[in-house]
C-alpha cells in the first residue's frame, strides 16, 4: 500500500483536531454576559480592542501571582486600545471579594460562578487564559500561569496594539 502525501496531511488534520480544543485559534471568541464588579461584563463590547481574557479562582496560587503582571499590562497598554477581562470561577462571590481585596485588579472582573463561561472556553488548567484581537478572533491561549511565557504574550499584545497604530498611519 502506498501512503500519499494528502494522506498524511488529512491524517495530521485528524489527529490536531482530536487534540486540539472545541476551537481552533483564529475562530471567534465565545461572547459572554457577566455580573461583574460595577457593571455587566459583555465580551461584545470590547469589539475593537485587544483582549486579554483570564480565567481564576480565589484558591489557584498561580493566579496570586499573576496578577500583579496583569496589573502592569493594563497599566502599560491600556491607553493603546487594551482591555483585560478576568473572570472569577468562585462559587460564591465572597471568596472572590477577599482575594480581591488582597489582590486588587486595575482591570475588569467579572464573575462565572456557574461555569457556563469556562465551559465555552473549554477550560483545561487554572488559570487559562485567552487573547483576542481586535476583531474579536482567538490568537493564543495559555494554560496555568508561567514566568517564561510572559515574554511570549508581551510579544503578542505589543503586535497586536501595534497593528492599528499602523494602520492609523
Amino acid at each position: 500500500m502506498r501512503i500519499s502525501l494528502s494522506h498524511i496531511a488529512i491524517t495530521a488534520v485528524a489527529i490536531y483536531s482530536f487534540l486540539s480544543p472545541s476551537f481552533a485559534l483564529a475562530q471567534k471568541a465565545p461572547g459572554f454576559s457577566l455580573p461583574g464588579q460595577n457593571n455587566t461584563i459583555q465580551l461584545s463590547k470590547y469589539k475593537g480592542q485587544v483582549v486579554y481574557l483570564d480565567f481564576w479562582a480565589s484558591w489557584c496560587e498561580p493566579c496570586k501571582r499573576s496578577f500583579p503582571w496583569m496589573n502592569e499590562l493594563q497599566t502599560h497598554y491600556g491607553d493603546e486600545g487594551f482591555k483585560i477581562i478576568a473572570v472569577n470561577l468562585d462559587e460564591s462571590r465572597k471568596e472572590a471579594n477577599e482575594f480581591l481585596r488582597k489582590m486588587p485588579a486595575k482591570f475588569d472582573i467579572g464573575f462565572d460562578n456557574s461555569g457556563k463561561t469556562a465551559e465555552a472556553y473549554n477550560l483545561k488548567a487554572m488559570p487559562s487564559s485567552f487573547l483576542i484581537d481586535r476583531n474579536g478572533n482567538l490568537v493564543h491561549k495559555s494554560l496555568g500561569y508561567r514566568a517564561e511565557e510572559k515574554k511570549i504574550i508581551e510579544k503578542k499584545i505589543k503586535q497586536l496594539v501595534d497593528k492599528r497604530v499602523v494602520a492609523n498611519r
